[in-house]
């Protein structure tokens, strides 16, 4: 089956967040896909941040994202990875639609070139108690805040994210997909972020397109605007571009493809 290894929220090659992506049309003339245990083990063979699997065609195409070690209930970057090699490949020219665990996502080319991803907004609630969490990042946060899938913990500052280093085990022991750092930006970003997820098979992720579902409304509020770029300081690095709409999020950024081959199956 055909697939291409994409460098999400950038467009400068091995930097920001890589993601698989694999057409499942081209796995089997029959049209049977792999069973969700052979997706799985494809996820850790590739040892990506996130696999995606897409199936069927526009209008609907079904999406699946797995890190090394789990599905993956919503997953920004394999998303904006898939939309391009759509793009790219000439398989697509207008909007998208994807049927997926998160829900109905969009995303069309910009403009400008970016491709904009719609995803729902996830709004967050003060956690009463910020101990554990503390404890876990080796920081005392200025606040901690619940979303549906991540803790959102804000920092003094910029410095103070970049220099975080958490306990890995401890943030894995969180009633949590992951933990969100984060501070007030600078030099052209509104704010900068980190995403643990070791529970998810993801001890630190380069670009997080789904964090940004929670830091964009988050944000919002804070800065009294609704259009903000937001500066993940991973070690790879990327900007995410937010507009917040409600219940939903507008992500923009680019895409670099590096790689294209074919998965051998055995069988097939």
């Amino acid at each position: 089956m055909e697939y291409f290894v994409v460098d999400a929220f950038t467009d400068v090659p091995f930097t920001g967040n890589p993601a698989a992506v694999v057409l499942l049309d081209t796995a089997d003339p029959s049209g049977a896909a792999p069973e969700t245990s052979v997706l799985q083990r494809i996820a850790a063979e590739t040892n990506l941040p996130a696999t995606a699997f897409l199936a069927g065609g526009q209008p609907d195409a079904s999406l699946r994202w797995f890190s090394a070690a789990a599905e993956l209930e919503l997953c920004g970057h394999g998303t904006l990875a898939t939309a391009h090699v759509l793009h790219e490949t000439g398989r697509a020219d207008g909007p998208l639609t994807f049927r997926t665990r998160g829900g109905v996502l969009r995303a069309e080319r910009l403009p400008a070139g970016d491709i904009g991803l719609t995803l729902p907004a996830d709004a967050t609630e003060p956690l009463p108690s910020a101990a554990t969490v503390a404890a876990a990042l080796g920081v005392t946060p200025v606040t901690v805040h619940r979303g549906r899938l991540d803790l959102l913990a804000e920092l003094d500052d910029p410095a103070a994210v970049r220099a975080v280093t958490p306990d890995l085990a401890a943030v894995r022991a969180l009633d949590t997909r992951g933990v969100i750092v984060t501070a007030r930006g600078g030099n052209g970003s509104d704010f900068v972020s980190r995403f643990f997820a070791p529970s998810a098979g993801i001890d630190e992720d380069p670009v997080t397109g789904s964090a940004h579902c929670t830091l964009g409304p988050y944000w919002a509020a804070r800065l009294g605007r609704t259009s903000l770029t937001g500066h993940q300081v991973s070690t790879r690095g990327g900007r995410v571009g937010v507009d917040v709409d409600g219940g939903q999020v507008r992500l923009r950024g680019r895409a670099v493809t590096v790689a294209h081959g074919e998965l051998l199956l055995p069988g097939r």
